[in-house]
């Protein structure tokens, strides 16, 4: 590691000679494979990036030329340079570095991104207030995206594009970095078009003759000739009509050619937009020849590659994969639909067993939720498997597309609650606020697996817009079922009978809320329903004891605590109620469990928090007397 320990922000980058960049590529991919390998986190993407990385940073003068990264997670390179390198041991831990760009981590960092298609608005808004500052012409600040060809399966991506064609005078660079995938393999007729633009070589030596044949003062000329060949020998170049000029594509792993073409954009005016190939897991050959299981690995050894994990306990998402296929081979009206995550959200078995039921449309969750709609309207039966955090993305479509009109759309909400080490981005901490004040939604939490295939057939069953929420990884070690019973619709059942305090909880918080209970003899009630909450049993518990306490793994503010008070302020109960669950703020990447802990939703900060509230460990005394 000669020459990248010598290297602490791009200013050290830059005094180096050209002929020193490719063996720093080379020490630079092979120190984020000793990280990651170490720490966990996203892998075949950042062998992808290298040497567009080191490129960018030589080139332009960040950080004041922008780079906006998208969607994130092939930022450790551009980490490294930038000032992290010795910080890269704590990635995605508690306390440590993020796993993708974050504005108060560094200068360089000069957009949060880990949402995709995100990039070229940012981008644009960053090349329009340099115009705005009078900051213009080659001199002036560069924005610059950096974006997937996942990523360009997004609507925003087209509504960013179409603004920015018409912007002239801007210092605005579009890279797309076509690694033919974005998580799962791409799918969609943007990707058959850039398979097409890129083996499309003649086009590019084309274009070279075409200008070097017709002389200067024949520009237009030129350019018209320029167009014609580009229609005679490739599709229509979309971008360009988008007013870009488009450039390549080119090798993302060739320094001498990477360079070259960056330094002359610098000097063009307008929109660019830089088509750049490369490939997922570059130099390691594991990860290139398997870029999915090498997507974001825990730690493992770089010398053996990943190991088939051992037997553990079956994953919510596992139990909905199953579920899925067992539903689906009852009823042939079930479609899936997934955007872009069909790993992630346990598809693959489906996909294979029904492929004509199948539909991954591409990082397009608006797009996903609609067209679930539409599948409604003529009678099929949509499942949508999404992330939680991603259907924050859909939100409109929720209500307008799906709700209003009452469709009978299930969505499997995957990742639900804090999600460990990809941070605030990814949690899913918001759903059961911002479903549960929406007109004709059901809303589920499941407390344990067998709990979460029951749900998953009663969102089925019921005829309308339903959504079961789940977390990350395994739950409680519960026996999952074979049969595909329901569970009565807005009921919820007591687990532990005490007295005093009654502990109304929700989802994952059920377990660690009967072993609170049993030191301060609570009541437990797994409450199940968000909405419709079950406002007798709800009414009921009230009356037999002193104190309620609602428990939650989201957000109190307007999630499920503040349905329980919102019920017993509708009945006329007045009882003291103490509401626990994720406070208002953003919480940072860690282990997961620990987290937890940390906001007082394990056991322990449970049984705390209700002996702080109540001040013994006969809580119901002193309720009395306060009241």
């Amino acid at each position: 590691m000669d020459l990248l320990n010598k290297i602490n922000d791009p200013a050290d980058l830059r005094l180096l000679s050209r002929a020193q960049l490719k063996p720093l590529a080379d020490e630079l991919r092979a120190y984020v494979l000793d990280s990651v390998s170490k720490t966990g986190g996203h892998l075949s993407s950042n062998l992808g990036t290298v040497e567009l990385t080191i490129a960018l940073h030589y080139v332009f003068n960040t950080p004041r030329d922008r780079i906006v990264w998208d969607v994130g997670h092939q930022t450790y390179p551009h980490k490294i340079l930038t000032g992290r390198r010795d910080q890269m041991h704590t990635l995605r831990q508690l306390n440590g570095i993020s796993g993708f760009p974050r504005r108060d981590e560094s200068e360089y960092d000069t957009f949060g991104t880990a949402h995709s298609s995100t990039s070229i608005s940012a981008a644009l808004g960053m090349a329009l207030a340099a115009k705005i500052k009078g900051q213009t012409g080659p001199d002036g600040p560069h924005a610059i995206a950096v974006i997937g060809d996942g990523s360009m399966t997004a609507g925003m991506v087209f509504e960013a594009m179409n603004n920015a064609g018409v912007v002239e005078d801007i210092n605005l660079l579009v890279i797309l970095n076509d690694n033919d995938m974005s998580i799962s393999p791409p799918v969609g007729a943007l990707n058959r078009y850039l398979a097409r633009l890129m083996s499309g070589q003649f086009y590019a030596a084309a274009k070279q003759v075409g200008k070097s044949m017709l002389p200067a003062p024949m520009r237009e000329l030129a350019k018209r000739f320029e167009e014609h060949a580009k229609g005679m020998i490739v599709p229509a170049t979309m971008f360009e009509e988008f007013g870009f000029n488009y450039i390549g594509p080119i090798d993302g792993h060739d320094l001498d050619s990477l360079i070259p073409t960056l330094q002359n954009l610098k000097h063009l005016k307008g929109p660019q937009f830089l088509h750049v190939v490369t490939k997922k897991g570059q130099g390691y050959k594991l990860a290139e020849a398997d870029p999915v299981l090498y997507h974001g690995p825990g730690k493992f050894n770089p010398a053996e590659g990943i190991k088939p994990a051992a037997a553990g306990k079956t994953t919510y998402t596992q139990v909905f994969g199953d579920w899925l296929c067992d539903m689906a081979a009852q009823d042939k009206k079930l479609i899936g639909i997934t955007p872009a995550m069909r790993e992630g959200s346990g598809m693959v078995r489906f996909e294979q067993q029904f492929p004509d039921r199948y539909f991954d449309v591409g990082i397009a969750e608006q797009h996903a939720v609609t067209f679930a709609a539409g599948l409604a309207c003529e009678g099929l039966k949509p499942v949508v498997a999404i992330y939680s955090t991603f259907l924050q993305r859909a939100y409109d479509q929720l209500i307008h597309d799906v709700a209003l009109q009452n469709l009978d759309v299930t969505f499997a909400l995957d990742r639900a609650g804090l999600v460990g080490a990809d941070g605030a981005t990814h949690a899913g901490n918001y759903d059961m606020a911002f479903l549960r004040c929406i007109p004709n939604m059901v809303v589920m939490a499941a407390s344990d697996e067998n709990e979460c295939r029951q749900m998953l057939s009663t969102a089925y069953q019921y005829p309308g817009p339903a959504a079961v929420r789940y977390p990350r990884g395994a739950g409680i070690g519960a026996a999952v079922g074979k049969q595909l019973d329901t569970i009565p619709l807005g009921k919820g059942e007591i687990k532990r009978q005490g007295k005093g305090i009654a502990i109304l909880a929700f989802g994952t918080m059920v377990a660690p809320s009967l072993t609170a209970a049993e030191g301060i003899d609570a009541t437990v009630a797994n409450m199940r329903f968000i909405k419709p909450l079950d406002a007798e049993l709800v009414a009921q518990l009230a009356h037999s004891h002193d104190a309620l306490v609602t428990v939650e793994e989201g957000a109190t503010m307007g999630g499920a605590g503040a349905a329980v008070a919102e019920t017993l302020a509708a009945a006329g109960i007045v009882k003291p109620l103490l509401i626990l669950g994720l406070p208002d703020k953003f919480i940072d990447h860690g282990d997961a469990a620990r987290l937890l802990a940390l906001n007082g939703l394990d056991a322990a900060g449970i049984a705390a928090a209700i002996r702080q509230r109540f001040g013994t460990d006969a809580p119901h005394l002193v309720v009395k007397a306060a009241c």
